[in-house]
């Protein structure tokens, strides 16, 4: 009498993969859509602060809206190019005023970017080496960054005051550098009040950036740099600068940027009179706009400047990236 024997249970077929276990609140179709859903909001709020903004100062720029339009915006006529061609027209006040403005901007901008961007790589090779209180040195130099804009442009506002400023205390009183008092926020001395104080806000975003490049660099390649006999100055020449250039290329573009746009400094600074030689191109189409209240021309006037800015870094990164590439 033989006695059955129970089957062994088939083993699973190594090339069909087990099905993956997921919870009971599994839905298919949320994992989809979740990257929208968490990039919605910002999605949202790009396009009320920025974008609808932007096209609304597009709009404005092709009709008057002067001052007896400001009630209904609708009702303004249609004015076309005619802003744009009293913008360039480079023979009427508004023409020649827009052409001096953008002449202050680019040599603000120049000398500030140039200074800011030297001061901190000045600051971040020599807080590289580490030494004692080296941390309290970078946070010192920090401040100046972490302090809000309008606080500190206002404390610069207070120094430079002719009678009572600490700056002309300093230079007559103490240092006897000059005979009389000058003037620091109006006349000719104003841009460099300006450059001083962008300067001041400015290269410590510089020099926190170069600092964290500079971190990137491996200690050797300096220790065999040094013992094949070469010197700090040709160790920053030939081994900073090319592993920093990536840094540097996003670095000078975005503080070209902030320098050129920069509203706050010049508007704290100088309030609503500004001086001819501190007359930056925003604080310009600022006055254009809100002074003779014509938002029309000073809506095209910002159709320029963005056209400008566009213009400038897509050349500064094709020729970047060319080099780049080369390289």
């Amino acid at each position: 009498m033989s006695v059955a024997t129970p089957e062994a249970p088939a083993a699973a077929e190594p090339d069909q993969p087990a099905k993956k276990r997921r919870g009971p609140d599994y839905r298919p179709g949320l994992s989809r859509k979740l990257p929208y859903l968490l990039l919605a909001p910002a999605v949202l709020l790009e396009l009320l602060i920025h974008i609808i903004p932007m096209f609304v100062g597009i709009w404005m720029s092709f009709v008057k809206l002067t001052k007896f339009f400001i009630a209904n915006w609708s009702a303004a006529p249609w004015a076309g190019l005619n802003n744009y061609r009293v913008a360039l027209d480079f023979d009427n006040a508004v023409g020649q005023g827009l052409l001096k403005s953008f002449g202050v901007t680019v040599a603000f901008s120049l000398i500030t970017v140039t200074v800011s961007w030297g001061l901190g790589m000045a600051a971040a090779v020599a807080l590289q080496p580490p030494f004692k209180g080296r941390s309290i040195v970078r946070t010192l130099f920090l401040v100046p960054y972490a302090l809000p804009a309008y606080a500190g442009i206002l404390t610069w506002n207070f120094m430079l005051q002719r009678d009572t400023g600490v700056v002309n205390h300093i230079l007559v009183d103490n240092l006897g550098l000059a005979s009389d008092r000058p003037f620091w926020l109006i006349g000719g001395n104003a841009l460099t009040s300006l450059i001083t104080v962008a300067v001041w806000r400015l290269w410590p975003f510089a020099f926190l950036t170069l600092m964290a490049g500079l971190q990137s660099i491996p200690r050797d390649v300096y220790e065999a740099a040094s013992v094949d006999g070469a010197g700090s100055v040709r160790q920053w020449r030939n081994i900073t600068l090319p592993s920093l250039r990536p840094v540097n290329l996003v670095l000078v573009l975005v503080l070209f940027l902030w320098t050129f746009s920069d509203f706050n400094t010049p508007y704290v600074l100088f309030g609503t009179a500004q001086p001819p030689a501190g007359d930056l191109i925003t604080f310009h189409i600022y006055n254009a706009s809100f002074l003779t209240w014509n938002f029309g021309s000073g809506a095209a006037m910002s159709v320029l400047l963005l056209i400008f800015l566009m213009i400038v870094t897509g050349a500064y990164l094709l020729i970047t990236g060319r080099r780049s590439r080369r390289a």
